[in-house]
């Protein structure tokens, strides 16, 4: 007879895949129940909101930055093999609004907010905080995940706003002092080829990468149990899945938005 025994950590990997869905649907269903549900803690909202935010500023504007003048360095040397570098401005542009920016500000939260989210929340939880709450009568979910995911919703789109204006500034610095454009010329092609479309579309992006950061990073700290290790594995894995899910919703959204 055959041995099916090399077929038990498949099945066992299934079932786990299944039970994470299974748990991650019940969260996300909770999570925007208190959202949508008063009352509303709008002092730790705004605090979130400077958490999130105002202290991610200095790293998402660097990357912009450093961005949108890779950005511009490279549209001139591949379209100066065709003598089209007149189009490093417009494409700068496009570039920067519709995927750079959203994209890149998402990655480089991601990394700084939804990681603290997952320790914060995660060292709650294997130190009986959260429990705590619960005996107070204070619903963990409204005290604790509302305010950091509505917080996320309202903070990215600013950042990716200000993403995209340093991200063109940065183009526009490498475009007239290195490859020596004329700053009115350059102004005006970018302001000519944008579209109202090309910012909206990337700040409907932010809203929603700021969703799955706040999400992943409150969903693996909840639920992280272990003790230190388990605090690890918590903030590893929030990086990793708002990250995987930031790229798979780019994609989807730009089909969505672009192709329809």
């Amino acid at each position: 007879m055959l041995d099916y025994n090399f077929l038990a950590p498949v099945g066992r990997f299934v079932l786990a895949l299944f039970a994470e869905i299974g748990r991650l649907s019940l969260f996300l269903k909770n999570a925007l129940l208190h959202i949508a549900l008063p009352p509303y803690y709008w002092r730790l909202v705004l605090e979130q909101m400077m958490r999130i935010g105002y202290n991610s500023l200095p790293v998402v504007g660097l990357t912009a930055f450093f961005t949108g003048g890779v950005l511009a360095l490279q549209i001139y040397i591949g379209g100066s093999r065709f003598n089209a570098e007149s189009i490093v401005a417009s494409i700068v542009a496009l570039g920067i609004t519709r995927e750079l920016g959203p994209v890149i500000a998402g990655l480089m939260v991601t990394g700084r907010v939804s990681a603290a989210i997952a320790a914060e929340l995660g060292t709650m939880r294997v130190t009986e905080q959260i429990d705590a709450l619960v005996t107070l009568s204070t619903n963990p979910f409204k005290y604790l995940v509302a305010p950091r995911i509505i917080a996320g919703v309202l903070c990215m789109p600013i950042l990716v706003a200000i993403a995209d204006i340093i991200g063109i500034f940065g183009g526009y610095i490498v475009g007239t002092r290195t490859l020596g454009f004329n700053s009115a010329a350059y102004i005006k092609n970018t302001v000519d080829f944008i579209e109202f479309s090309d910012v909206f579309s990337g700040l409907v992006k932010a809203a929603v990468f700021g969703f799955l950061i706040t999400l992943m990073g409150a969903y693996h700290g909840f639920h992280s149990q272990g003790g230190a290790q388990g605090v690890g594995r918590a903030t590893t894995n929030a990086v990793v899945s708002a990250s995987i899910l930031i790229l798979a919703a780019n994609y989807t959204l730009t089909s969505l938005i672009f192709t329809s």
